[in-house]
């Protein structure tokens, strides 16, 4: 098949569909724009299914999105509740946890890495568990490990 820009391709359907219904066999039309006779049949039987707009440049999505708008923001509610909430041991939410959420909600199943973009959609981050809790207290550490820690030590032994 022929190199064309992704903007030529209207034209193309429009002119196979022109020189189709001015009597022009398939195979003609795809040796004339160095086109798959496949190609031309798929443009020509589309054109016949939807008329004029399946001629049409468009963008070109992928599958239709199984949660709607309103399911994505029950989700966030529910994650918003936290992990333990929702019988998990800890509080940490990871992909297969969303994705058991989801499915007990929704009842649909999506891959981890789909999990990932539905979590960056509604802004939800990686986030790094931090190494000491925010509200440890220095002063009450250091009193452990100076006392506590040696009594623990010495009756292990």
């Amino acid at each position: 098949m022929a190199s064309y820009k992704q903007s030529d391709y209207e034209a193309l359907r429009r002119r196979c569909v022109e020189l189709s219904q001015a009597g022009w066999k398939q195979l003609a039309i795809a040796q004339a724009f160095g086109l798959t006779q496949p190609w031309v049949s798929r443009t020509l039987k589309k054109y016949q299914q939807q008329g004029i707009t399946a001629l049409q440049e468009g963008k070109r999505t992928g599958a239709p999105a199984r949660l709607s708008a309103e399911q994505l923001s029950q989700l966030v509610t529910e994650l918003n509740k936290g992990a333990v909430y929702h019988g998990f041991s800890g509080a940490i939410w990871t992909r297969p946890r969303v994705n058991e959420v989801i499915k007990k909600l929704f009842g649909v199943s999506y891959d981890p890495s789909q999990v990932g973009r539905i979590l960056t959609k509604l802004s939800w981050s990686r986030q790094k568990p931090q190494r000491k809790a925010s509200q440890q207290d220095p002063q009450a550490v250091a009193h452990w490990r100076e006392e506590r820690l040696p009594e623990l030590k010495k009756s292990e032994g």
